[in-house]
Parts: C-alpha cells; structure tokens; sequence
C-alpha cells in the first residue's frame, strides 16, 4: 500500500470513529459531519486527496448502504395493511411527482431533477418516528408507508429514465429491465423454496456465534451478484443493491443478529467512507459566490414544497393540520439518494455538475432541518 493511501486512510478512520460521538454530542447527523469532515481534510487543508483507493472503499460504502436501505423495505407491511390503506399513501406519490414535474418545468430546472425530488429519506423518516415511539401510530405508520413507496417507486422510475436515455428512447434494448426483473422473481422463489426445504442451513445464517459467518457472507454474495447482473444488463448498480436488500429482508422476516452484524461494520467504517469521499471530491471554489447560496436556498424551498403540498391530502385521514405539516417537513428530509440519484443525473448529463453540488448541500440541509421541523410541529401538537 502507498504511504499517501496509507495517512489518508488514518486520517479517514479517525474521523469515522470520532464523528458519530461529536454529533450525538451536537445533536447533527453523523453524516452531516462526514461530509463537512471530507471537505475540510480534502479541498481545505489537502491532508487527503481522492485516490482510485478511498474511491473503491466508498463504492463498496454506498453499495452497502442501499443494500441496507433495502433491508428496511418490509414487503410483508404492504401485503398486511390492504390495498385501501396502501391508496392514500399512493396517492400522496403520484401528487408529489405531479407538483415535482409541475414546479421544475414552470421554473425550467432540467426534468431529472423533478424525479430527483420525489426521493425521501427512509433512514432519516424511521429513526425519528422511532425517537419517541410515533411509528407505532396510524399516523407514523402512514408516514412510513409513503416513505418507503417514495424510495421504491422513484428509484424504479429512475432506473426507467436512465435505461431510455441510454438508448436515445424507448427500444427493444429497454427490455433489459424487465429481464432483470423476471431474474429478481426467479431468484426470489428459488430462494424462499430452499429456506422452506431446508430451514437448517439457513438457520445458520442468523446464528450470531457461526465462526464462518455464513450470514454476512451470503447477504453480500446476493447483493454483490445482483449488482454484477445490473451492470451486465445495463442498469444501474443501486438498484441491484437496493434490490438484493429487499429481496433478503422479504425471504428473511426475522433475521436475528445478521441485521445488526451488518450495519454494525458498513455503518460503522464503510458507509462513513462513502460520506467523507462526497466531501473530498466537493468544489469548495462554489462556497464563494454568492449566487450559489441563494440557488441552494432556492432549491430548498422547492424541495420542501414538493413534499408539503402533496401532504395535505393527508387531512382525509382526520389528521390534524399541525401533525400533517410535521409530516410534511420530515418527508422532505432526503440524503442517500438524492445523492445517489444526482450522480445519475451527471453521469447522463441530464445533469450539470454545478446542480449536482446544490443537490449535496441541499441533503445537508433538508437531513438536519427536518427532523427539526417535524419536532416543532409534532410537539405543538402534543401541547395542544
């Protein structure tokens, strides 16, 4: 290894280790940290540079973290809760989607953006209904629901809008995704037939003191191989990683201590990597015009807005207005993959780099604004 790669890592490992600890002390997210550190120990003081090294690291970081997010999605909740619960919540996504593509298209952004918007974070959602127990409500679980149905059905439309851009429109080299699906099914029976079969091998995988960690390698063995068959079928790799995550949570309900083995180690050291490389490769050169503080604000609002509005609708569920603009607040709270979603953008150049740096600071914005806003409004609430 080279010494340059070796003081880099150092340095990145002490700050992966140190952030969480001064942002539980800060109350700001780990990861708005991380990438305030990569900017400061790259652009700032250049005590690290980007390297073919960190860059690996950072793949595998953020593959893990969409695997992870996979890992979140809980098909078993929608099958539960009945297509007329599923209705108000989808409803919500197709507003959200219109006002997106109504509002960028007003203001001429360029259109992938409006997808972009439609993104929210399902991570930032869980944590904070889960702070104080609201997800166990009618309403937290509604918050959830369009939650998860934001990141699903977006990524999905994405990949789509990525695939017909790829071809210059819609052709029969299209029909890869829908092979790429059928794979997924197939290789979802497959699956859930053996853990049917023969429930002892696959007990193995849940065991916490299996010396072969048989878990942790099969889980990444999926997500690694459904990652390999997108970038063969011409597909983005998030989607194969966020696919693999849903796929094992969805065969594999009660997963014992896999789960926390997992996020143990990728958020631990891999996942903090991928945060810290954002701010290392970050044009600081952006953060003296003046002009780029107010488009990011500009942006802001209409990040906010798009999920605000849609919201509303909420009212038919007897929600009261408080608790439906707290909602409203915590959808707008984005961060993995909008990120995720503007490097698309730039490497389709559907969007500029410029944009793509907004975006970034924007996820800062919207994952540390919020959490804040939904607390106000919720706790009015409670007051009341």
């Amino acid at each position: 290894m080279e010494s340059f790669d070796a003081i880099s890592l150092v340095v990145i490992s002490l700050g992966a280790f140190l952030l969480p600890l001064v942002g539980s002390r800060l109350k700001v997210p780990s990861i708005v940290l991380e990438i305030a550190f990569g900017i400061i120990v790259g652009p700032v003081l250049h005590l690290v540079s980007p390297s073919e090294f960190i860059s690996g690291l950072a793949v595998l970081g953020f593959l893990l973290l969409m695997f992870l997010s996979g890992f979140e999605i809980e098909l078993e909740t929608f099958r539960e809760k009945g297509i007329k619960t599923l209705a108000l919540p989808i409803v919500v996504y197709i507003s959200t989607v219109a006002v997106s593509f109504l509002i960028i298209t007003e203001l001429k952004y360029p259109i992938f953006l409006a997808l972009v918007l439609c993104t929210t974070s399902v991570d930032i959602v869980i944590s904070v209904l889960r702070s104080d127990d609201t997800i166990k409500s009618n309403y937290g679980q509604m918050l959830f629901i369009i939650a998860l149905l934001a990141d699903i059905l977006t990524l999905l439309a994405a990949t789509v809008y990525a695939s017909v851009v790829k071809s210059n429109g819609f052709s029969i080299s299209n029909l890869n995704i829908i092979l790429y699906f059928a794979i997924v099914i197939f290789l979802l029976r497959i699956l859930r037939r053996l853990a049917w079969w023969n429930p002892q091998l696959f007990s193995r995988m849940f065991d916490g003191n299996d010396p072969e960690e048989l878990g942790i390698r099969s889980s990444l063995a999926l997500m690694l191989a459904l990652v390999g068959v997108a970038v063969l079928f011409d597909i983005e790799a998030i989607l194969g990683a966020f696919l693999a995550g849903t796929l094992f949570a969805f065969v594999f309900p009660n997963r014992g201590s896999l789960e926390s083995s997992l996020k143990g180690f990728s958020y631990g050291f891999l996942i903090p990597i991928f945060f810290i490389n954002i701010g290392l490769n970050y044009d600081i050169s952006l953060f003296s015009n003046t002009d780029f503080y107010i488009d990011v604000l500009y942006l802001f609002a209409i990040a906010v807005l798009v999920k605000l509005l849609p919201s509303l609708l909420l009212v038919f569920s007897r929600i009261s207005i408080s608790k439906i603009f707290a909602g409203g607040f915590l959808l707008s709270a984005r961060f993995s993959l909008i990120i995720a979603m503007a490097e698309i953008g730039v490497e389709l150049d559907l969007l500029s780099k410029n944009l793509e740096q907004q975006i970034i600071l924007l996820a800062v914005l919207t994952a540390t604004v919020s959490p804040l806003m939904f607390r106000v409004f919720n706790k009015s609430t409670k007051t009341n």
